[in-house]
């Protein structure tokens, strides 16, 4: 078993929380481009970067093979932790949960119950 691989794992989405991801790309424009020279450090790198900073992004691939678009997104979200949400033509979209977000999560707040106007006419009336 000579070499040690870094075990790495991709997210899982529901359907439902992919619909609801998708809906939010349809006003994002790509952020990293893969040319023919494929997946260089450089690029993992600033995807990683891109994902960090916004979660939820969109990258532009210039490869006319749909297998390697295939390739390069399945081994981006093993490498980096993140969920495939869509591949359409040439754009791949990936999104894993940022730092901040998930730490407003743990702390979220107590829900501010706001009185109904139903509420304030039932008071009125005794």
């Amino acid at each position: 078993m000579g070499a040690s691989k870094k075990v790495s794992c991709m997210l899982n989405l529901s359907s439902d929380e992919r619909r609801a991801l998708r809906a939010r790309t349809h006003s994002l424009h790509p952020v990293v481009s893969i040319s023919h020279r494929g997946l260089c450090e450089s690029v993992v790198k600033e995807i990683d970067a891109s994902l960090a900073s916004h979660g939820l992004i969109k990258i532009r691939v210039y490869h006319d093979d749909r297998e390697v678009r295939e390739d390069f997104l399945l081994t981006l979200c093993e490498q980096l932790d993140a969920a495939p949400v869509q591949h359409i033509g040439k754009l791949l979209v990936i999104w894993r949960p940022t730092a901040e977000k998930s730490a407003q999560a743990a702390r979220s707040r107590p829900v501010d119950r706001r009185s109904s106007k139903r509420s304030y006419q039932s008071s009125s009336e005794r």
